[in-house]
């Protein structure tokens, strides 16, 4: 499995690491720019991720806007449906309004953080990951 993961935290980001690591290749961002930026290399690439982890509050672009640019540019290449990419929201921010716009956006998951490894592999489970 190809994992991208985004936070702009390196603890976060470490910790994913190591949460995600086992279960395949992960890559890191730091900012919702460098999000859209590798997912939409991974394509160029013919080597897609199969799941991102968003955080919502990054720099220079939130999780937000990364996410319906991720959903845009599957759309634009006839990507929709159970063939999209995963994406588990990972993030601090509990408020129903956030929760919510992630969904509207196109997130599969939503995780508030202190991330565990058992919610991870439960929503990994879910999505049919594995």
């Amino acid at each position: 499995m190809r994992i991208l993961i985004a936070d702009d935290s390196f603890i976060h980001r470490k910790v994913m690491m190591k949460l995600l690591s086992d279960y395949g290749e992960c890559d890191v961002t730091v900012d919702g720019e460098e999000v859209v930026e590798a997912f939409d290399l991974a394509w160029d690439e013919k080597t897609p991720y199969d799941l991102v982890c968003l955080d919502i509050t990054m720099p220079k672009m939130d999780g937000h806007e990364a996410l319906r640019r991720i959903r845009q540019h599957e759309e634009e290449h006839g990507i929709n449906g159970l063939d999209s990419t995963k994406v588990i929201m990972t993030t601090a921010l509990d408020k129903s309004e956030d929760i919510f716009q992630a969904f509207r956006d196109g997130c599969e998951a939503y995780i508030v953080k202190p991330v565990t490894t058992q919610a991870l592999v439960t929503e990994m489970g879910k999505l049919g990951l594995f």
